[in-house]
């Protein structure tokens, strides 16, 4: 009897514009603050992944700091690029110096291999390359990106020479592109859409639930009476609005929390307030703010549980 030999099926291959980015300084980050450190990558990731999807770009891949994303333009390549360098600038000067997040980029465009929605091969290792040789807040381009760009006249360069590259034969010609990080760049047709204007509005402004996220994360560290008073004078309709009126109610119950394994930096900082409580009405509060939110199972047991103990 014979049986038919199965054979993997082949691999795809494609010509790509290859952005790869990480975070400078992570590991050090984290060893000084890791609760500090994993709110920042979370605030900076949704600026980051927005504004590749809003750029006509799809990512590939993401391991803790680390993204790679990539693109059937340069040109979008580039101008996403600059625009999450130019959004993350302005979302860093709202915080404190020490828990400030600078991102390196390296692009490069080459044929890649693609296995189960992930790309590899030597034009990725070339992208990650550059990103290692890009200073913090900077984007590396090589030379071939550059000569797709360079007649826009958008962008100044400044070459940086020749580099070797690990399991690359030929050397890389690598250049820093030259923006003003204080501008904001615009994703092309995209910033028509709904999508795109939101995301526009992120590389031009300080996302505000990173500003309130901060402002609240002080006021639990702290634990003091007056600065939840001072957090619902400055937001009387924020977020944890709820959770700092019940807090102020009683007084002695005042702590600071411990961090929960899991979910957004927002959705973290409401949980870690409620989770210990026995009043039905901060979880409820969470239910509300969060209906599909990561705690609500363990929120849904806990006020049932104390639905139960009230009416027994």
């Amino acid at each position: 009897m014979e049986f038919a030999t199965l054979e993997a099926p082949p691999l795809e291959r494609k010509l790509v514009a290859i952005l790869a980015a990480d975070v400078a300084g992570y590991s050090r980050m984290m060893h000084q603050d890791e609760d500090a450190t994993l709110a920042t990558l979370t605030t900076h990731r949704t600026i980051i992944d927005d504004l590749i999807i809003a750029g006509r770009g799809e990512i590939s891949g993401t391991a803790g700091d680390s993204v790679l994303a990539e693109f059937a333009s340069v040109v979008d390549a580039v101008h996403c690029a600059v625009a999450i360098q130019q959004a993350l600038h302005k979302a860093n000067a709202a915080m404190p110096v020490e828990r400030q997040m600078s991102l390196r980029i390296g692009i490069n465009v080459g044929d890649v291999l693609v296995k189960d929605g992930t790309i590899f091969g030597d034009g990725v290792n070339v992208a990650s390359r550059l990103e290692a040789l890009a200073e913090p807040g900077s984007v590396c381009i090589t030379r071939g990106v550059r000569d797709h760009i360079r007649d826009r006249g958008e962008y100044e360069f400044e070459d940086l020479g020749e580099h070797s590259v690990k399991n690359i034969a030929r050397s890389v010609r690598a250049f820093r592109i030259m923006f003003d990080p204080n501008a904001a760049t615009e994703l092309g047709e995209v910033a028509a859409t709904p999508e795109a204007s939101l995301l526009s509005e992120a590389a031009s402004n300080v996302p505000q639930d990173a500003i309130e996220l901060e402002f609240w994360q002080s006021v639990q560290a702290s634990g003091a009476v007056e600065e939840y008073s001072a957090y619902l004078d400055r937001y009387p309709d924020g977020i944890f609005a709820p959770l700092a009126r019940e807090r102020l109610a009683k007084p002695d119950i005042l702590e600071r929390p411990q961090p929960a394994p899991e979910g957004s930096a927002v959705e973290l900082a409401f949980w870690d307030t409620v989770k210990e409580s026995d009043n039905p009405a901060m979880f409820q509060a969470y239910l509300e703010q969060f209906p599909t939110g990561s705690f609500k199972a363990l929120a849904e047991i806990r006020l049932a549980e104390l639905n139960l103990t009230r009416d027994g």
